[in-house]
């Protein structure tokens, strides 16, 4: 497994690189098949922010599903702490997931437990990030550099047909409030996102 640390509007010493490393030697005990994590870091130069102004983002790539873990405090290493609890739920999460598609008893899909829930107010999307498919292979920025508004980041993803639970599964690996997905059922493009409480919405486009 390659461990890969790197910063935005940070230097990153070696001696947090070999913490890293160490804290993050638990964590194949979950997943076996561990290709690379990437580990980055940025620096929020705004002093009104403080409190949150070091984040830490981890992205496991396996052969399964990426998983991807965030966490903001005033220091890198409680950052790191609090963004490897999440990661160890998620890794724990999709584990026991395999284990229930090699024949254990299944528990209630996310999709089953909230299919009779009501899903007016649809056309609002949640804010925060979210992402396609599994593994991102062409990120373009540059396309958007003349526009007059900002783009930070631009991500072009495999499109693999997924059920809707799977979708729901998949988001809450990455932990984003939205997941963009090719519905097995439909051949749609659609959008699985978060709403109030324990509530889940879906999104479809008619081509």
């Amino acid at each position: 497994m390659d461990i890969v640390v790197k910063g935005r509007n940070v230097e990153v010493p070696d001696h947090y690189r070999v913490h890293v490393a160490e804290k993050l030697a638990k964590i194949e005990r979950y997943d076996h098949k561990l290709i690379r994590v990437d580990v980055e870091l940025f620096h929020e130069r705004n002093p009104r922010q403080s409190d949150t102004c070091q984040r830490v983002e981890i992205t496991c790539v396996s052969r399964g599903p990426v998983i991807r873990a965030e966490a903001c405090t005033n220091d890198f290493y409680s950052a790191l702490d609090a963004a490897i609890a999440k990661l160890d739920t998620r890794l724990r999460r999709a584990a026991d997931r395999r284990r229930v598609h090699r024949g254990r008893h299944a528990p209630l899909s996310v999709a089953a437990a909230t299919a009779d829930l009501p899903v007016a107010g649809l056309g609002a999307l949640a804010p925060s990030g979210g992402t396609a498919t599994a593994t991102a292979v062409e990120e373009r920025p540059d396309e958007y550099e003349d526009q007059p508004w900002h783009i930070a980041r631009a991500k072009v993803h495999p499109a693999e047909p997924m059920t809707v639970d799977d979708a729901l599964f998949q988001m809450e690996l990455v932990g984003h409030d939205f997941y963009l997905f090719h519905d097995k059922e439909t051949g749609r493009p659609s959008v699985v996102y978060r709403r109030h409480a324990y509530d889940y919405g879906i999104i479809c486009l008619d081509t």
